[in-house]
């Protein structure tokens, strides 16, 4: 296991298939590539996710979705994003590790300029909350080691999270936007 100061340090582990808790524009989440299976069941696995939670995906543009959406919708998107707020998007055709049966999947694109690049360097993440269920998601780069120790390959302490209010959430039902929270 490794831990490193800043998210740069930790993108070829990524690259490579491995997964981390990183301080994301939220809170700590626990990071691995969307195109690895074996990734995403892995992060599943550690946190005990249930199999039918999808998890968020941060991606670095609207070309990294997996999903297309009518050019209307797509301006609305660049109206929301970068920014604290996440997107459920129908994705019929989704991988079903990312899906888990719900045929849709959930869009972030971080507001914070080194997520960003990381996100770029790596393509899109799956970013669920660093905790077990159940539990509170970790404020802080130790509360995250308490829950994982070394399951997850590597940490990169963005310090403590004072603001760990979520980000707003929006379903895309029938091309308009609606919001959850």
């Amino acid at each position: 296991m490794k831990f490193f100061e800043t998210l740069v340090e930790c993108e070829p582990l990524l690259r490579s298939g491995k997964i981390g808790v990183i301080r994301t524009d939220t809170i700590y989440g626990v990071v691995g590539r969307a195109d690895s299976q074996a990734a995403v069941q892995r992060i599943y696995d550690i946190k005990g996710r249930d199999a039918d939670k999808s998890p968020i995906i941060l991606i670095s543009s609207q070309a990294d979705m997996l999903d297309e959406v009518d050019p209307v919708t797509a301006d609305r998107l660049n109206e929301l994003w970068p920014g604290k707020v996440s997107v459920i998007v129908p994705s019929p055709a989704g991988p079903a590790w990312l899906e888990r049966g719900n045929k849709s999947l959930a869009y972030r694109m971080p507001a914070d300029d080194d997520l960003l690049e990381l996100v770029r360097q790596t393509g899109p993440l799956v970013a669920p909350s660093a905790n077990r269920q159940g539990q509170t998601p970790a404020t802080t780069i130790t509360q995250a080691q308490e829950y994982f120790g070394d399951s997850v390959d590597f940490y990169v302490d963005g310090g403590q999270v004072t603001d760990n209010t979520p980000s707003k959430l929006y379903r895309l039902v029938n091309d308009s936007l609606e919001q959850l929270r």
